[in-house]
This record gives C-alpha cells, structure tokens and sequence, in this order.
C-alpha cells in the first residue's frame, strides 16, 4: 500500500533544496529506471504489478502500486509503470581529464530540458565529464533527468566554480562559440580540453569569456543571408560536439 507520507516524501523532491538534503532523485518510466538502476543505489521503488513481475530489481524498499497509485505520484503526464527515486553519485573531483580527453562545461544554462539534452549529447559523443557552474540548474531536476534518457547513468556531472576551475588547469584549450569567432569548420580542433557553453540568453559570462583561449564560430549559410540571432544552447552543443569528434575519427 502507498502510505500518504510516501507520496508526499516523493513530491517533496520535486524542489531543489529537498533533493540536496535527502541527497536523491527521483526518475520514471520503464527504459530510464532500467539504465539506472545498475550505476546508483536505489532508494524505493515503485511498480506495478507487471513490471515487476518483468524486471528484477534490487532496491531498498519496492511497492507494488496500482496505475491509479502511480498516477498519484507521478511527476509525468502520462506515468510509465514504474518510478525510482535513487541516490545521488558522489564523484571525486578530478580536473587531470582536461588534459586528456574532451569535457563540457555549462556556465549558468538554465532550462532543465537543454542540460538534460546536452548531457545524452555527451554520452553519444564519447564525452565523459561535464562540468557545471553553481548557477547552473540542477542536474537531478526531475525534468532534466527524464531529458537525459539514461546518459546520466554514464556521465559524471560536476558542480564547480568555473573560474576556479579553470584557473587550476595550465596550457589546456578552452573552448567558447562568439559571433567574432573563427569558422569551427577551419579552425583546428584538439581532442582535449573544455568545452563552455552559455546561458540561453546571455551566453558566457564574461568573467568566463576573458579566459577562453580558443574562440570559435558556428556559421549560419549562406554567409550574409538574414537568419536567426542564435542557436539553442543544446543544438549548438551537437553540433560542436559533432565536429570535433568528425576530426578524431
């Protein structure tokens, strides 16, 4: 039976400064619960009959839920017979992978959706590490669990001051896009360092900006046509992903 306290403890996890205290997020559906659930420890699970009947899962405490049940504490529209609230990763913080191997960083992104999209950006692209700047939103938001579609069950995400951390590191690439950039397409890439992505509406800050080393520009076609002031920051980020990894193959 789901007791009221245990909806209530999974709707709290909805905020922010809950899922930090409690150290856990929640995550649902069949295919996102599946990936998680061999990489983080799972607090309590929630299933139907079915689906549990389908998957063994190993997990503190599992309850059996109806689909009605489900629907009272899902977080989704349409509640995909299972949800998980799993612990959060504690990973130990090591800036050496600048030196050997490519990493994203998102300075003040925003929409859950578009770190939850650059995040399974990164997993398809090979990239490991993705560094976060403390304003950037939560990782374990609900949303941008869902949008990550199990690619953070493979990333290590990492929340750090951006100055600080590039500050720590000498001689790598750190890559930013600009408008007076140089052409992404001619330029040549190295297959180590940090990627910086901005905020959707101001992009890098600049405090950031004065210490990117490698500008770049992604150009719209046909040069000089009037086009769109910008790209979203997930599109932008496959795209440069894309191409840097379109020079190592």
């Amino acid at each position: 039976m789901l007791s009221k306290n245990k909806i209530k403890y999974i709707h709290s996890l909805e905020l922010k400064k809950n899922r930090r205290e409690e150290q856990a997020f929640i995550a649902e559906g069949s295919k996102l619960v599946g990936d998680m659930l061999g990489h983080f420890h799972c607090k309590m699970l929630l299933g139907t009959k079915e689906w549990l009947n389908m998957m063994p899962v190993q997990a503190e405490e599992v309850i059996e839920v109806s689909a009605d049940e489900l629907a009272k504490v899902s977080l989704q529209k349409a509640p995909q017979e299972v949800l998980a609230v799993f612990k959060q990763p504690s990973y130990p913080m090591d800036t050496k992978v600048l030196s050997h191997s490519l990493c994203l960083a998102l300075d003040n992104v925003q929409d859950p959706g578009n770190v939850g999209t650059i995040i399974r950006l990164a997993d398809w692209f090979g990239i490991e590490h993705v560094f976060c700047s403390l304003g950037t939103v939560d990782v374990y938001n609900p949303k941008t669990v869902q949008a990550t579609m199990g690619a953070l069950a493979r990333i290590k995400v990492y929340y750090i001051d951006l100055l600080q951390l590039i500050h720590s590191v000498k001689d790598i690439p750190i890559y930013g896009t600009f408008l007076d950039g140089d052409d992404i397409y001619k330029k040549k890439l190295f297959d180590h360092g940090l990627i910086i992505m901005g905020n959707e509406g101001n992009g890098i800050s600049k405090e950031v900006e004065q210490l990117v080393n490698e500008r770049l520009l992604i150009p719209n076609y046909p040069k000089g046509r009037m086009t769109s002031e910008s790209l979203n920051v997930a599109m932008a980020t496959g795209i440069i992903c894309a191409e840097f990894r379109r020079r190592q193959a």
